[in-house]
């Protein structure tokens, strides 16, 4: 079995890249994705992992998107866009260059969210976030959540997430600025291919969800989440006919993030996830 989709400390995982492929191993699997939030950053470091206990390191990352515009007829939608792009080595490539931009972007939007938290009169320790994460880069929401549960303004991450930093929340601060449309480009003319990660986050039903897959494609996506770490066996069984029917690959994997979401392991997800390996051989099969 292979996991397309993990996260070290380089973005807002807690544990160090060398430590997604070690785990990867242990849990049977035959390749593993290293997925960090805008950066490409801690390949190297997973990649030398990977060659010492004879996995495959499958070169990622996940890139926020802006909301498209609801299918006619449709609610707007209610939640996140996230775009997980493979296989883009070249250091000179098109996607390598926005995802700079984008880190940049992050960099800020992690200043306008201590100031927002200032504002309803919860004050932080940034530099105590920035240690934990590592870097500032790797900065994101989840050094937020627990700083607020240190703090007393939340009683766990996940009620952080739900009082505060969620979008539409009272410190929610909106980080994403290109389109998921844009990101397949990106990813094409970077030799990649692009995925939509968790599909079920936008918030969509079934047949508004299968347009946007469907318009997706022809921007030049190559497939979809549909076998993910959080998804029953029903909803992943309904992604993946949704892939089919718009010709797509159905990938998976678990949205390892370490501590930040305890309950997902690599390789396993909940315990049930199950990626079979043929699928990384038709994503590739993908590439341009």
């Amino acid at each position: 079995m292979i996991d397309l989709h993990t996260h070290s400390k380089v973005s807002d995982g807690s544990e160090a890249p060398e430590r997604i492929p070690e785990m990867a191993a242990a849990a049977g699997c035959s390749a593993v994705a290293l997925t960090d939030h805008d950066s490409l950053e801690g390949l190297e470091r997973a990649r030398r992992a990977a060659e010492r206990v004879g996995i495959r390191l499958v070169a990622g990352c996940e890139v926020s998107c802006v909301k498209p515009a609801p299918p006619s007829g449709s609610a707007p939608l209610s939640g996140s866009v996230h775009v997980l792009v493979y296989f883009v080595e070249d250091e000179d490539s098109p996607l390598r260059t926005e995802l700079t931009a984008l880190r940049n972007d992050r960099a800020e939007r992690n200043r306008k969210l201590v100031e927002r938290l200032a504002d309803l009169g919860i004050s932080i320790d940034y530099e105590a976030m920035v240690e934990e994460a590592g870097s500032e880069k790797g900065l994101g929401r989840p050094h937020f959540a627990r700083a607020l549960v240190r703090a007393g303004a939340a009683e766990d991450v996940q009620d952080a997430f739900d009082r505060y930093l969620a979008d539409g929340r009272a410190a929610y601060v909106p980080k994403a600025r290109i389109t998921a449309q844009h990101v397949a480009e990106l990813a094409r003319a970077s030799g990649g291919v692009a995925v939509l990660a968790h599909p079920l986050s936008l918030g969509l039903e079934p047949r508004p969800l299968e347009q946007i897959v469907s318009e997706l494609a022809e921007a030049g996506l190559g497939g979809i989440e549909a076998i993910y770490g959080r998804y029953s066996p029903d909803e992943r069984k309904q992604l993946t006919a949704i892939a089919r029917r718009t010709g797509l690959v159905a990938t998976g994997g678990s949205d390892y993030h370490g501590s930040f979401k305890p309950d997902l392991e690599v390789g396993t997800g909940t315990g049930d996830l199950k990626v079979p390996d043929e699928v990384l051989e038709h994503l590739e099969a993908r590439r341009p």
